[in-house]
Protein backbone atom coordinates (compact mmCIF):
# COMPACT_ATOMS: atom_id res chain seq x y z
CA UNK A 1 0.00 0.00 0.00
CA UNK A 2 1.33 3.44 -0.90
CA UNK A 3 1.86 5.71 2.07
CA UNK A 4 1.85 9.46 1.45
CA UNK A 5 5.04 11.31 2.35
CA UNK A 6 3.24 13.28 5.05
CA UNK A 7 2.06 10.09 6.74
CA UNK A 8 5.22 7.98 6.75
CA UNK A 9 7.08 7.02 9.90
CA UNK A 10 7.39 9.97 12.27
CA UNK A 11 11.18 10.07 12.03
CA UNK A 12 11.35 9.87 8.23
CA UNK A 13 10.88 12.91 5.99
CA UNK A 14 11.54 13.43 2.29
CA UNK A 15 13.70 16.50 1.72
CA UNK A 16 14.34 16.43 -2.03
CA UNK A 17 14.12 14.30 -5.17
CA UNK A 18 15.63 14.55 -8.66
CA UNK A 19 16.80 12.52 -11.65
CA UNK A 20 20.59 12.14 -11.68
CA UNK A 21 22.69 11.04 -14.67
CA UNK A 22 25.66 8.86 -13.64
CA UNK A 23 28.40 6.82 -15.31
CA UNK A 24 26.11 3.84 -14.78
CA UNK A 25 22.99 5.40 -16.24
CA UNK A 26 20.20 7.53 -14.85
CA UNK A 27 18.93 7.09 -11.30
CA UNK A 28 16.32 8.86 -9.21
CA UNK A 29 17.89 10.35 -6.08
CA UNK A 30 15.65 10.78 -3.05
CA UNK A 31 17.03 12.54 0.03
CA UNK A 32 15.41 11.40 3.27
CA UNK A 33 15.81 12.87 6.75
CA UNK A 34 15.72 10.38 9.62
CA UNK A 35 16.26 11.43 13.21
CA UNK A 36 18.58 14.17 14.43
CA UNK A 37 22.14 15.35 13.84
CA UNK A 38 24.53 13.49 16.17
CA UNK A 39 26.74 16.12 17.80
CA UNK A 40 29.12 13.54 19.29
CA UNK A 41 30.02 11.85 15.99
CA UNK A 42 29.03 14.54 13.48
CA UNK A 43 26.83 12.05 11.63
CA UNK A 44 24.15 13.57 9.41
CA UNK A 45 20.50 12.45 9.55
CA UNK A 46 20.17 12.95 5.77
CA UNK A 47 20.29 9.66 3.86
CA UNK A 48 19.91 8.91 0.15
CA UNK A 49 17.97 6.36 -1.87
CA UNK A 50 19.39 5.94 -5.36
CA UNK A 51 16.55 4.30 -7.25
CA UNK A 52 16.37 2.74 -10.68
CA UNK A 53 13.02 1.61 -12.06
CA UNK A 54 9.56 1.40 -10.54
CA UNK A 55 9.98 -0.58 -7.32
CA UNK A 56 6.63 -0.24 -5.58
CA UNK A 57 5.21 -3.67 -4.84
CA UNK A 58 8.21 -5.43 -6.38
CA UNK A 59 9.81 -8.56 -4.94
CA UNK A 60 13.46 -9.65 -5.18
CA UNK A 61 14.63 -6.06 -5.72
CA UNK A 62 18.41 -5.78 -6.03
CA UNK A 63 19.51 -3.66 -3.07
CA UNK A 64 22.71 -2.35 -1.55
CA UNK A 65 22.64 -0.79 1.93
CA UNK A 66 25.84 1.25 1.85
CA UNK A 67 27.42 3.36 4.57
CA UNK A 68 29.17 6.61 3.70
CA UNK A 69 32.96 6.48 3.24
CA UNK A 70 34.33 9.95 2.56
CA UNK A 71 37.93 8.78 2.57
CA UNK A 72 37.59 6.32 -0.32
CA UNK A 73 34.61 7.72 -2.24
CA UNK A 74 35.85 11.32 -2.35
CA UNK A 75 39.59 11.23 -1.66
CA UNK A 76 40.47 7.86 -3.19
CA UNK A 77 41.80 6.16 -0.05
CA UNK A 78 42.98 2.62 -0.73
CA UNK A 79 42.48 1.41 2.85
CA UNK A 80 39.06 -0.12 2.14
CA UNK A 81 36.88 -1.34 -0.72
CA UNK A 82 33.91 0.96 -0.06
CA UNK A 83 34.15 2.99 -3.27
CA UNK A 84 34.43 -0.17 -5.35
CA UNK A 85 31.49 -1.73 -3.49
CA UNK A 86 29.34 1.31 -4.25
CA UNK A 87 30.28 1.40 -7.92
CA UNK A 88 29.78 -2.36 -8.25
CA UNK A 89 26.27 -1.98 -6.83
CA UNK A 90 25.42 0.81 -9.28
CA UNK A 91 26.75 -1.27 -12.15
CA UNK A 92 24.78 -4.37 -11.14
CA UNK A 93 21.56 -2.39 -10.68
CA UNK A 94 22.04 -0.68 -14.04
CA UNK A 95 22.56 -4.08 -15.64
CA UNK A 96 19.41 -5.46 -13.98
CA UNK A 97 17.38 -2.41 -15.01
CA UNK A 98 16.01 -1.82 -11.52
CA UNK A 99 17.12 -1.72 -7.93
CA UNK A 100 18.03 0.61 -5.09
CA UNK A 101 21.08 1.78 -3.20
CA UNK A 102 20.39 3.09 0.29
CA UNK A 103 23.28 5.40 1.14
CA UNK A 104 23.43 5.86 4.90
CA UNK A 105 25.45 8.65 6.50
CA UNK A 106 27.29 6.34 8.89
CA UNK A 107 30.93 7.20 8.32
CA UNK A 108 33.45 4.82 9.87
CA UNK A 109 30.93 2.07 10.65
CA UNK A 110 28.96 4.64 12.59
CA UNK A 111 31.71 6.21 14.72
CA UNK A 112 32.05 9.38 12.63
CA UNK A 113 34.84 10.83 10.51
CA UNK A 114 37.11 12.16 13.27
CA UNK A 115 37.03 8.88 15.18
CA UNK A 116 37.62 6.98 11.95
CA UNK A 117 40.79 8.98 11.28
CA UNK A 118 41.91 8.39 14.87
CA UNK A 119 41.40 4.67 14.24
CA UNK A 120 43.41 4.95 11.02
CA UNK A 121 46.33 6.38 12.99
CA UNK A 122 46.21 3.37 15.33
CA UNK A 123 46.05 1.05 12.32
CA UNK A 124 49.19 2.69 10.95
CA UNK A 125 51.14 1.37 13.96
CA UNK A 126 49.90 -2.18 13.60
CA UNK A 127 46.42 -2.47 15.12
CA UNK A 128 43.65 -3.92 12.98
CA UNK A 129 40.30 -2.20 12.43
CA UNK A 130 38.66 -3.99 15.38
CA UNK A 131 41.39 -3.36 17.94
CA UNK A 132 41.78 0.26 16.81
CA UNK A 133 38.12 0.93 17.60
CA UNK A 134 38.39 -0.83 20.94
CA UNK A 135 41.48 1.15 21.94
CA UNK A 136 39.37 4.26 21.34
CA UNK A 137 36.63 2.70 23.51
CA UNK A 138 34.33 2.57 20.49
CA UNK A 139 32.15 -0.31 19.27
CA UNK A 140 33.38 -2.62 16.51
CA UNK A 141 30.34 -1.60 14.45
CA UNK A 142 28.00 1.18 15.58
CA UNK A 143 25.79 1.24 12.49
CA UNK A 144 22.00 1.16 12.67
CA UNK A 145 19.61 0.28 9.86
CA UNK A 146 16.31 1.79 11.01
CA UNK A 147 16.58 4.47 8.32
CA UNK A 148 17.14 1.84 5.62
CA UNK A 149 14.08 -0.11 6.72
CA UNK A 150 11.95 3.05 6.77
CA UNK A 151 13.18 4.08 3.31
CA UNK A 152 12.38 0.67 1.82
CA UNK A 153 8.94 0.80 3.42
CA UNK A 154 8.25 4.20 1.91
CA UNK A 155 9.48 3.09 -1.51
CA UNK A 156 7.08 0.17 -1.30
CA UNK A 157 9.73 -2.51 -1.85
CA UNK A 158 8.22 -5.89 -0.99
CA UNK A 159 11.46 -7.88 -0.70
CA UNK A 160 15.13 -7.53 -1.58
CA UNK A 161 18.17 -9.39 -2.79
CA UNK A 162 20.80 -7.76 -0.60
CA UNK A 163 24.29 -7.14 -1.99
CA UNK A 164 26.54 -7.61 1.03
CA UNK A 165 29.25 -9.81 2.51
CA UNK A 166 27.96 -9.14 6.02
CA UNK A 167 25.41 -11.66 7.38
CA UNK A 168 24.83 -9.44 10.41
CA UNK A 169 23.48 -6.73 8.10
CA UNK A 170 20.99 -9.26 6.74
CA UNK A 171 19.93 -10.17 10.29
CA UNK A 172 19.63 -6.52 11.32
CA UNK A 173 17.38 -5.66 8.38
CA UNK A 174 15.21 -8.73 8.93
CA UNK A 175 14.81 -7.79 12.59
CA UNK A 176 13.42 -4.43 11.38
CA UNK A 177 10.83 -6.10 9.16
CA UNK A 178 12.68 -6.08 5.83
CA UNK A 179 12.13 -9.24 3.78
CA UNK A 180 15.59 -10.27 2.59
CA UNK A 181 15.09 -13.10 0.11
CA UNK A 182 18.74 -13.61 -0.73
CA UNK A 183 22.23 -12.41 0.14
CA UNK A 184 24.30 -11.57 -2.93
CA UNK A 185 28.10 -11.59 -2.37
CA UNK A 186 29.92 -8.42 -3.37
CA UNK A 187 33.56 -9.40 -3.69
CA UNK A 188 36.25 -6.88 -4.58
CA UNK A 189 39.85 -8.03 -5.00
CA UNK A 190 41.92 -6.26 -2.33
CA UNK A 191 44.96 -4.09 -2.83
CA UNK A 192 48.00 -4.06 -0.57
CA UNK A 193 46.42 -1.41 1.68
CA UNK A 194 42.89 -2.82 1.94
CA UNK A 195 43.87 -6.45 2.43
CA UNK A 196 44.53 -6.22 6.23
CA UNK A 197 41.16 -4.49 6.66
CA UNK A 198 39.29 -7.15 4.70
CA UNK A 199 41.16 -9.96 6.47
CA UNK A 200 40.11 -8.51 9.84
CA UNK A 201 36.49 -8.29 8.69
CA UNK A 202 36.62 -11.94 7.60
CA UNK A 203 38.41 -13.24 10.69
CA UNK A 204 36.89 -11.06 13.41
CA UNK A 205 33.61 -9.59 12.13
CA UNK A 206 32.05 -12.65 10.49
CA UNK A 207 32.05 -11.25 6.96
CA UNK A 208 31.78 -13.89 4.27
CA UNK A 209 35.00 -13.27 2.38
CA UNK A 210 37.61 -15.56 0.86
CA UNK A 211 40.97 -16.13 2.49
CA UNK A 212 42.87 -13.82 0.17
CA UNK A 213 46.25 -15.30 1.11
CA UNK A 214 45.13 -18.75 -0.06
CA UNK A 215 43.39 -17.22 -3.07
CA UNK A 216 46.61 -15.55 -4.18
CA UNK A 217 48.59 -18.77 -3.71
CA UNK A 218 46.32 -20.72 -6.06
CA UNK A 219 45.76 -17.96 -8.61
Amino acid sequence: MYVAASAIRPLLRIRAEARIPTRFGEFNMVVFNFGEHDAATGLSPDHVALVKGQLRGKHHVLCRVHSECLTSEVFGSLKCDCKEQLEHAQQEIARAGEGVILYLRQEGRGIGLANKIRAYELQSIGHDTVDANRLLELPDDARKYDAAAAMLEHLGVASVKLMTNNPEKVDALRSLGVTVEERRPSLIRPNAYSRPYLEAKRARMNHVLPDYEILEEVS
